[in-house]
């Protein structure tokens, strides 16, 4: 891959996301975990890679970004879930026992 956007908020491993990267590659952190990260120099040295960091843009850079994702048929991996399963998803969190990003149906789960 030449990049991956990192949104991961939670501490976790960014080694392996390094060896996805090819040479000049980059990962970009766009999450904000509560404790640093362990980031080994070897990695980045070897394969020429950068890791960076983003802060969320403003309406024109996401307007850029969703162009971009729409053109190169890039998407997201979610779950949809309506309402009411919103405490459930809320102790799957907890738990860590979630794949992709929760997603809430609103128009088809709210009644009249």
């Amino acid at each position: 891959m030449d990049g991956i956007i990192d949104t991961v908020s939670a501490t976790h491993a960014i080694v392996p996301l390094l060896s996805l990267v090819k040479t000049n590659g980059k990962v970009v952190l766009v999450g904000a975990p509560e404790k640093p990260l362990e980031l080994p120099a070897f990695p980045l040295i070897m394969g020429r890679k950068l890791v960076g960091g983003s802060c969320i843009g403003g309406i024109e850079e996401t307007q850029e970004m969703i162009d971009f994702a729409a053109k190169q048929n890039i998407t997201a991996d979610v779950e949809v879930i309506p309402i009411d399963y919103v405490n459930t998803a809320l102790e799957r969190l907890l738990k860590a026992d979630v794949k992709y990003r929760f997603v809430i149906d609103i128009a088809n789960t709210l009644k009249p």
